[in-house]
């Protein structure tokens, strides 16, 4: 993805990311949400996690390694409560 010279700052800025899936997913963010937060001078980073842990649920340890990655708050669903 590139993304080219934002606009000036105005009001807050949010990345909203779909679902994170099992370890690939996890890797995915830890190489792009602080890149890209910086890029676009974003104030918060979103991401769905229900799917993070072996791509069915969340537990403790993945939710850490989503927060490590930059990511500033997890969303859940349905499979999140499989772990």
């Amino acid at each position: 993805m590139t993304i080219e010279n934002p606009p000036a700052k105005k009001g807050l800025r949010v990345i909203v990311l779909g679902d994170v899936v099992g370890r690939p997913g996890r890797a995915a963010l830890s190489q792009g949400v602080k890149p890209l937060k910086d890029k676009l001078q974003a104030d918060v980073v979103i991401a769905n996690g229900e799917n993070a842990a072996g791509g069915a649920g969340i537990d403790a340890g993945t939710a850490r390694d989503i927060r490590a990655a930059g990511v500033d708050l997890i969303t859940l669903g349905d499979h999140a409560f499989q772990r």
